[in-house]
């Protein structure tokens, strides 16, 4: 069985990012989710392994140590990431993950992982209408607004670093996820990942030539 890839998909705010994933996933039941990490206390109804793996900051910092944890945050003082058990257990089994997060996280994956991982930003068509939909869901301050639009800048200026750029034009989430999938089929068929089999396919040609 061949095995799975890690597509990392990341975006700014106003990006749709959590929309197109969303999509795939429905699409494609085979895309697996994998379970992260995290050092908070369960909330009423969470499982551990289900909800998140919880665990202690000790342990945490243990595993994150060892490399055993592919991308982590913090926030509200407590830590959050991304397992390598996880994300193996799913490619072991022939299936793809996705890995929605941010650009630091995305960075530091591609870096442990290497060649296993594909990297693809989202954006929105433009700068006017990332904060015409920023603006639009009228709920955050103007300050707040202005923060993310800065970060949008910062994380744009990272694009470069990805292996795919994908525009999500407004009312047309279909169509994005629809190119993310085609990006992910054509990834599985670059010839690099099938040397194997390549191999295989030569030596019983020339089983059949004898």
């Amino acid at each position: 069985m061949n095995k799975g890839l890690i597509f990392v998909i990341s975006g700014p705010a106003g990006s749709g990012k959590g929309t197109v994933v969303n999509l795939i996933r429905n699409r494609n039941p085979r895309v697996g989710l994998s379970v992260s990490a995290t050092t908070r206390d369960p909330r009423p109804g969470e499982k551990d392994g289900v909800s998140y793996f919880f665990m202690t900051k000790e342990k945490f910092a243990s595993l994150l140590e060892a490399g055993e944890i592919l991308e982590h945050t913090e926030y509200c003082s407590n830590f959050y990431g991304t397992l390598r058990s996880e994300v193996v257990r799913i490619t072991e089994e022939g299936r793809d993950v996705i890995l929605e997060i941010e650009v630091d996280g995305a960075m530091q994956v591609k870096r442990l992982i290497g060649d296993g991982v594909v990297t693809i930003m989202l954006a929105a068509p433009g700068a006017a209408e990332l904060e015409r939909r920023l603006r639009g869901r009228g709920t955050e301050s103007e300050e707040s607004i202005v923060k993310r639009l800065t970060r949008a800048k910062e994380e744009l200026a990272t694009a470069p670093r990805y292996d795919y750029f994908v525009t999500n034009e407004t009312d047309r989430a279909e169509e994005c996820a629809d190119l993310v999938m085609k990006i992910m089929a054509a990834e599985h068929s670059r010839s690099e990942r099938s040397a194997e089999y390549i191999g295989e396919y030569i030596s019983e040609l020339d089983g059949i030539i004898k």
